[in-house]
């Protein structure tokens, strides 16, 4: 990815700012947390029942696209069970050792918050099976054949997993969760909930029409739809008046290259060259890449998947093609 798209403010992924921002905005109980209500009820009732019975709460799987409330989810979780909470990531376990030592040091209760918990390493993942229904691992002490394989009991504890590829997850891991949700994109209505929530927490005036405008070009997504906030907010403290009205946010926004429909430079880049040097295709990948000056990877990884979903573009078995959507939106008339 080149160093403009790190910095691309319709970027799901997290960065530095966003981690510290979404710690102080993030809310602690579940009837604070916004959208996703079928999820919120199940786990309403998953975590009440297991708060009845004074016992851990069955093992929870998160699954849905960066940036919709997978890790705030985990803490609320620990939070409404009143314990504590240990966070890692797939990524670090690279060895059964690694999850081990975390697993041997968790206290009766705690949550063990488990992010992209699809690219732990398989000896990990296949201690993890029995840490999970039996509370116990074997730690292997000494190599070849004089190895000796001595059984550890753990307290009863809480994995919540979170991943954005569900499918890549093995069955036998997948069966373990007694509680699996999914986190779909959000509707407007509930972005401005969140938009209104978070600009009462961080101090700024915002009318109505300003957070409606906000929302609609959030991609569905509230680390974006906050993420736009704070740069709105800039705007508005030094080239306005410091409210946020309609008409200040999308002039922040048309600053930021962050059009009506929430595509940046990428992904009109991408459209443009579909569009206009390959009349809407089809077209190969590395082919528009190409044309657009950006690696392969960051087309199919980056602007892809938004302008599918978004319904602008199509991928087909012959390359990728347009839909009227895409011409419609750039305003042009295929020929």
């Amino acid at each position: 990815m080149t160093e403009q798209d790190d910095t691309r403010l319709v970027d799901s992924g997290a960065d530095s700012e966003d981690t510290a921002v979404e710690a102080a905005l993030r809310p602690r109980a579940l009837d604070e947390f916004v959208g996703q209500e079928r999820v919120r009820e199940q786990l309403t009732l998953v975590l009440s029942a297991a708060r009845q019975r004074g016992a851990s709460a069955d093992h929870v799987l998160l699954s849905g696209g960066p940036g919709l409330g997978k890790t705030t989810l985990s803490m609320i979780i620990a939070a409404e069970m009143g314990a504590p909470i240990r966070i890692t990531s797939g990524p670090a376990i690279q060895h059964a050792g690694d999850l081990a030592a975390i697993l041997s040091s968790l206290t009766e209760g705690e949550v063990l918050f488990l992010d992209e918990i699809h690219r732990m390493s398989r000896p990990a993942e296949e201690m993890l099976y029995m840490a999970m229904e039996d509370f116990r691992v074997d730690v292997v002490v000494g190599k070849g054949p004089g190895a000796t394989a001595i059984p550890l009991e753990l307290p009863p504890f809480t994995l919540v997993g979170a991943t954005t590829r569900a499918g890549l997850l093995p069955p036998p891991l997948r069966d373990r969760f007694g509680f699996t949700g999914h986190l779909d994109f959000y509707e407007p209505a509930e972005l401005e909930r969140v938009l209104h929530r978070s600009a009462g927490l961080l101090g700024v005036e915002i009318e109505p029409a300003g957070a409606a405008e906000i929302a609609g070009r959030s991609r569905g997504t509230p680390r974006i739809a906050n993420r736009l906030l704070r740069r709105v907010r800039d705007f508005a403290q030094v080239r306005a008046d410091g409210f946020v009205t309609r008409e200040v946010a999308a002039r922040a926004l048309e600053v930021f290259e962050v059009d009506a429909g929430g595509l940046d430079r990428l992904d009109r880049a991408v459209l443009h060259a579909l569009l206009k040097l390959f009349d809407g295709g089809p077209v190969g990948l590395s082919t528009l890449a190409v044309a657009v000056g950006e690696e392969r990877e960051t087309v199919e990884e980056v602007a892809e998947p938004f302008l599918v979903r978004a319904g602008l573009l199509a991928r087909t078995p012959r390359g990728r093609v347009a839909t009227p959507a895409a011409w419609a939106h750039l305003g042009l008339n295929r020929r």
